[in-house]
């Protein structure tokens, strides 16, 4: 089985050590899952990130997704949220082996993502992802196991101590303003829901008739005003290369204000604290941190919070 160089890497690097069995075992865990859900299953779609991820043919003939990745938290809380959507506002989950990081998924279709529409009109994907994450969002059940924003906020905690209490490469005053930022944000946050922590271009797929939906949820649980981050740090790495950045940042968060009913300063600070968080947490996977770029371009529309 032949799976991309550059994928076969990030597995191994980031799941040590469980990530090379994983790979070695991964033709076996097509198969049987082939075999349980009756799929016919096809080559995996390019661009491989973290998951192996492929199209599959159900036996009346649907079309299907299925997604394998090293067993972990995060794939479990994405089996979570997906249930809690049910196919409202995401991609449906059809069945799940969450032991075996095995999940089979609805296919969209046509199922391009939103990253072509913002190149030709940013302002009418802005508004297309500002209703789907609307859409997504209900509170948390009872006894629910994701992870809240503030454990990670608290990853913003680790930057100093890896810097002997500087900031490294990180604009001190950027650092700072993260800080504070995230300790407001988090001591005057409104109800929580469900959120689905990525909700940027690349996750949101065109499900046909003019309707969008959502794949690939972290599940986190927060309030509403803190999703706008991903997408405003998107594109990646195109974001960081247009021109009047910060312009084109204050007209994507006027747009999200206005159709979630949402304080526009409170979005910008959320953006701007999780923008370096994301920054740091690049820099800690050994890639370029080009959030800091939004980061900057945030700096200078933001107030005193």
């Amino acid at each position: 089985m032949h799976l991309p160089e550059e994928f076969t890497r990030r597995v191994v690097a980031t799941f040590a050590p469980d990530g090379a069995p994983w790979l070695a075992a991964l033709p076996g865990l097509i198969a049987a899952c082939a075999a349980r859900w009756d799929l016919a299953v096809g080559p995996p779609f390019p661009d491989l990130s973290y998951n192996y991820v492929a199209p599959a043919t159900l036996p009346d003939g649907a079309p299907a997704v299925l997604k394998l990745g090293v067993p972990r938290e995060e794939l479990s809380t994405e089996i979570d949220a997906l249930r809690h959507y049910a196919g409202r506002g995401a991609a449906r989950l059809l069945a799940a082996d969450e032991a075996a990081g095995a999940l089979l998924l609805e296919r969209l279709a046509p199922g391009g993502t939103l990253a072509p529409l913002a190149a030709r009109d940013d302002e009418a994907a802005t508004r297309v992802a500002a209703e789907v994450q609307a859409r997504l969002w209900r509170p948390p059940p009872p006894g629910h196991r994701y992870p809240s924003v503030a454990d990670w906020a608290a990853g913003l905690s680790e930057l100093r101590p890896r810097f002997g209490g500087g900031t490294g490469p990180f604009p001190a005053r950027l650092v700072e303003r993260a800080e504070a930022l995230f300790a407001w944000l988090l001591a005057t946050q409104a109800d929580p829901v469900v959120l689905h922590g990525d909700l940027h271009h690349f996750n949101i797929l065109d499900a046909g008739g003019g309707e969008w939906r959502a794949i690939d949820p972290k599940g986190v649980v927060g309030e509403p005003a803190y999703e706008a981050g991903a997408l405003l740090r998107n594109p990646i790495p195109d974001i960081s290369r247009r021109p009047r950045l910060a312009e084109l940042l204050a007209r994507r968060i006027a747009v999200i204000a206005a159709i979630q009913g949402l304080d526009p300063g409170r979005l910008r600070a959320w953006a701007l604290a999780q923008a370096v968080l994301s920054a740091w947490w690049s820099y800690e996977d050994g890639d370029p941190a080009p959030d800091l770029a939004v980061a900057l371009a945030l700096e200078r529309l933001d107030g005193a919070g």
